[in-house]
């Protein structure tokens, strides 16, 4: 009973802090590139991957956009078992933005895949990353 109390009161302190305060919908996970870092980006995060995709199906799904560089399928250390989701590199920015935009929300075996830019893996710092609100728009 207390731990509902609890995570009632959160959720009214949480809606009602961001609804007045448009700066909290902001949260803080790690920090982001540096300027002297911000090059091209060629580097896809694509998630929703079936647990039967290898890294060979991934990259033949993708190398025809351009050409790919490195595929990595992230692993449980534990179980071996695939986490659903991995990492393609492509050797060119326009090939990973073509690629992007033809394979974000498309089906491979059997499962809607997600694919975006992959954020830099920076160690210690913050990246703000935006909150969606109620409606489901980030800027409001």
């Amino acid at each position: 009973m207390r731990n509902n109390t609890l995570l009632t009161f959160l959720s009214r302190r949480t809606s009602t802090t961001t609804t007045h305060n448009p700066n909290l919908r902001w949260r803080f996970f790690c920090s982001p590139p540096s300027s002297s870092s911000t090059g091209p980006n060629n580097k896809l995060f694509v998630g929703g991957l079936s647990w039967s995709m290898d890294e060979k199906s991934l990259k033949d799904a993708f190398s025809s956009f351009g050409e790919v560089t490195e595929v990595k399928i992230v692993y449980d250390r534990d179980s071996g078992r695939s986490r659903g989701f991995g990492f393609v590199n492509f050797t060119k920015e326009d090939d990973a933005q073509v690629a992007r935009d033809a394979m974000d929300g498309k089906a491979l075996l059997g499962r809607p895949l997600r694919v975006t830019y992959a954020l830099e893996r920076v160690r210690g710092g913050h990246v703000v990353v935006p909150r969606l609100s109620d409606s489901g728009d980030a800027n409001s």
